[in-house]
């Protein structure tokens, strides 16, 4: 990862700096937004403010949804530009780990950036990556997130349940 940016190691925001040119590297190949770009320094602002520890109430939900994608009959893990362009390689061992799915689903959605994204975590070992099809919809929502595949992300029944 070090050929990504001529920042050495030593660089106390070295990891910030690294996953910002990601980011950037995404915008350029488009698989990341522009707004992806604002949100990935939100994030690092909440970050700085919090030591850049992980907090108990953070390590207690990560553990809580590890738990639900086990436990889940269908998991469907849900992917953004940002995603795709930080972890593609974790994702597709994650959705191994756990028997997933995974589904492109984004906001700021083009066809030209859900084929993007959907080729690009092909490239890190995913074989079937869904997202493309939205011939099912989130019921509630009036974006383009609502926008899913019937056979991800559109296949459980939480939403419709009684």
């Amino acid at each position: 990862m070090t050929d990504e940016v001529d920042v050495p190691e030593s660089h106390p925001r070295y990891e910030s700096l690294l996953t910002r040119h990601r980011i950037e590297a995404g915008v350029e190949k488009g698989i990341t937004s522009r707004q992806g770009l604002i949100a990935q320094g939100r994030g690092e602002a909440y970050d700085y403010l919090l030591g850049e520890e992980t907090t108990d109430s953070a390590d207690a939900a990560a553990r809580a949804a590890a738990a639900h994608l086990l436990l889940a009959d269908r998991p469907v893990l849900s992917v953004n530009g940002n995603v795709a362009a930080l972890v593609p390689g974790e994702t597709v061992e994650l959705a191994a780990a756990v028997d997933a799915d995974i589904e492109v689903n984004l906001f700021n959605r083009t066809d030209e950036r859900m084929r993007a994204i959907a080729d690009h975590l092909r490239e890190h070992g995913a074989e079937d990556v869904k997202g493309l099809t939205a011939d099912g919809r989130i019921p509630g929502l009036d974006h383009e997130r609502a926008k899913v595949d019937a056979d991800g992300i559109g296949s459980p029944t939480w939403w419709s349940s009684p």
